[in-house]
């Protein structure tokens, strides 16, 4: 199987080619896989006008077309299950078992959408809360807020593209997709399929581009929402420069998680393995903060660091790799200087620690200072830290001693304890008997501090997508 020579990006439903500016690399091999057209700021500029122009065909799509449209991208995913995991293989160089789950969830995504876009509910609410509104009712519904604006990432090319476009068709919104240049490929497989359905002119466009044409995504006051995952340096600046419309953030973190002494330690170390180092450690809810309890400690340390040692690294092809290469010598570079500096500050090295090009080793670390910026930053990539604890209190205390707040999980036995961690940690999700990189795509999903702001998951997404409109009607034969 292979890429194709070069992909249009789609502009109001239909593909164009005007260059092939835009290198996409296997990211293990380093090779030119496939090159990619890029829209300019004029391209954007007409894909907004399109995206207005369709506003109202949209919003008068009946429920069962919009489901139609997603139920056919489901058909459509499954049928090219195949050549979607190999495309995420060699463009984000995911292990292809992590990318074969990625189309699973992809799938899932729509799947999900399809369903939630025959449940746009409202309601009926009697006003007659006192005389003076006597013979009043109001009924309300939800209503789609208009043109969307997008911008996904690199990690999860297909699924988090899929978290905002789903949603988007189920709530009536004609969108405008940027995919991440260094994967684009998913996000223009599913336009491509897009353009197979009934789907109003300009309702879609997916368009790969420099970030000086992307700035018309963030300030153009024709979009009336910003759905953005990423960095949050990023995140946070372009909700500056957003203007009047609604902003969602997906954005970073390093995830906690806390090791009880009645923990099952055998599947607790089975799953912290994944949750860790699963896509190379890419992921904003891996694992990167370990406390344990110190009566189990030196027990689950060894347990983890020989089963961390048994995964096997290399070409992201093979499906027994699970350590694959990050998505760039850069970053991969950057998390290996952070790992020397701990080192150097007097953090102990379990095991890894070295790199080759992007690929950097499976890696733990112990007595990592608290102010390490492999601890307090987002790691993304495969290294997590060691911690003991003696007190569930202060281990929850140094679950919230971050700048970050998206999942936590809790190893425990302790009904007490897990909701005592649901009241305390501030997090956008607690995962108990669980590692914090889990998700399921139809719960509510996002952070709080510098994590983000607002939910994913389709539902969710919905709401945030659609407006809450009013209707009161007087009755006066009751009055």
């Amino acid at each position: 199987m292979q890429l194709q020579e070069s992909y249009p990006f789609w502009l109001a439903n239909k593909p164009e080619s005007p260059n092939k500016d835009l290198e996409v690399r296997d990211k293990y091999t380093g090779e030119v896989a496939t090159r990619v057209a890029m829209a300019t700021a004029e391209d954007i500029d007409r894909a907004i006008a399109a995206a207005v122009a369709s506003t109202d065909a949209m919003r008068d799509m009946a429920a069962y077309e919009r489901k139609a449209v997603l139920s056919h991208c489901v058909r459509r995913f499954r049928e090219r299950f195949d050549e979607l995991a190999y495309s995420l293989c060699v463009e984000a160089g995911k292990p292809i078992k992590d990318a074969e789950g990625e189309v699973t969830r992809l799938i899932d995504t729509f799947e999900i959408a399809a369903e939630e876009a025959v449940r746009n509910y409202g309601e009926i609410q009697p006003l007659d809360i006192s005389a003076r509104a006597r013979g009043y009712t109001a009924f309300w519904k939800r209503m789609p807020i208009g043109p969307c604006s997008f911008i996904s990432p690199f990690n999860f090319p297909l699924n988090l593209a899929a978290h905002k476009v789903a949603p988007a068709i189920a709530a009536g919104c004609p969108f405008i997709l940027k995919p991440a240049s260094l994967t684009p490929i998913g996000a223009l497989i599913i336009a491509e399929t897009l353009s197979e359905t009934d789907l109003p002119p300009g309702a879609f466009s997916v368009l790969p581009c420099r970030r000086d044409g992307a700035d018309l995504f963030t300030t153009d006051e024709r979009l009336k929402l910003l759905s953005f995952t990423g960095s949050p340096g990023v995140g946070w600046a372009l909700k500056a420069k957003a203007g009047k419309k609604p902003v969602v953030l997906e954005l970073g973190g390093n995830a906690a998680v806390i090791v009880d002494a009645d923990a099952d330690l055998e599947d607790a170390v089975s799953r912290i393995v994944f949750g860790a180092f699963y896509q190379s450690g890419q992921s904003c809810i891996g694992v990167q903060r370990i406390i344990v309890h110190e009566d189990v400690y030196d027990k689950f340390r060894d347990m983890l660091v020989a089963a961390t040692r048994k995964l096997k690294s290399g070409d992201p092809k093979d499906k027994e790799t699970f350590i694959g290469p990050m998505i760039s010598e850069k970053e991969a570079t950057r998390l290996h200087d952070w790992v020397i500096a701990a080192r150097e500050a007097g953090a102990t090295v379990l095991c890894g620690g070295e790199r080759k090009g992007a690929m950097l080793e499976a890696t733990l670390l112990e007595n990592v200072p608290e102010d390490s910026d492999v601890n307090c930053q987002e790691a993304f990539g495969p290294v997590a830290n060691l911690f003991r604890f003696s007190d569930f209190e202060a281990a929850l205390k140094r679950v919230n001693n971050s700048t970050f707040g998206l999942q936590a999980g809790v190893f425990t036995k302790d009904i007490y304890k897990a909701h005592r961690a649901w009241d305390v940690l501030e997090v956008g999700g607690v995962v108990i008997g669980d590692v914090p990189s889990y998700r399921v795509d139809n719960m509510p999903y996002g952070g709080v501090k510098d994590s983000g702001l607002g939910r994913e998951g389709v539902r969710f997404a919905v709401e945030d997508m659609t407006e809450i409109r009013l209707m009161v009607v007087r009755d006066p034969t009751k009055q």
